[in-house]
């Protein structure tokens, strides 16, 4: 079957936004931000991750709301320009919003050692129309803090519990698909810490206990 004039053209801008949404995720900022206003490397503290989080433990909090923001400003503005600007089809939105999670994942900047994509996840989150999926994924991500230890496990939760309820929803929808391919990045990049079960970490009973000790 042959590609009209317009599946053409939308081929030829679902390639190009997925090409620049791919290297601005790439673009290590956290690293950048570290070296910049630190004067540190911050793959020697916490994890070793080129993330916001060891921008906080290099000992720069300005710093890390600011590497932070810029993680996750750069899932941003392709995915948003896909479906506002561009009406690309929610399938080719699909590919543009995974396009920038995997370059921070895979940065060629890094040697194709990048980040664990939960900020970038947010900003991609941020710019799909459907915000079904965002408040989805941050929920099962609070559910998670609440109640397991490691980060990872609660990481993969958050695609996995939203994934639950988005088929559950939506059916076999796109922002099904999306999750579902988020999930198994989420789960490469987090693999070598998936090795042992969570353990029940209860921060929700301890806060409500120390609630009543104050009231």
């Amino acid at each position: 079957m042959q590609l009209g004039a317009f599946g053409i053209v939308e081929l030829l801008y679902t390639t190009l936004l997925s090409i620049l949404a791919f290297f601005l995720g790439a673009c290590p900022f956290s690293l950048w931000v570290g070296r910049w206003f630190l004067g540190r490397d911050i793959r020697d503290y916490g994890d070793g991750n080129p993330g916001a989080v060891n921008v906080f433990r290099a000992g720069g909090r300005r710093a890390g709301w600011f590497a932070l923001a810029l993680d996750v400003a750069k899932g941003f503005p392709f995915v948003f320009l896909a479906h506002s600007f561009f009406g690309l089809s929610e399938v080719a939105v699909v590919f543009v919003a995974l396009a920038p999670i995997l370059g921070h994942a895979f940065s060629p900047l890094l040697r194709f050692k990048g980040g664990k994509s939960v900020a970038v996840t947010f900003g991609v989150l941020l710019a799909l129309p459907q915000h079904a999926v965002l408040f989805s994924f941050a929920a099962f991500i609070v559910l998670g803090f609440l109640f397991i230890e490691g980060d990872s496990w609660i990481v993969v939760l958050g695609a996995g519990g939203s994934l639950a309820y988005l088929a559950v929803t939506t059916g076999g929808s796109w922002e099904s698909l999306f999750m579902l391919c988020l999930l198994i990045v989420l789960v490469i990049k987090h693999l070598d810490r998936l090795q042992s079960l969570p353990r029940y970490k209860g921060r929700l009973f301890l806060w409500l206990q120390s609630m009543r000790r104050q009231g």
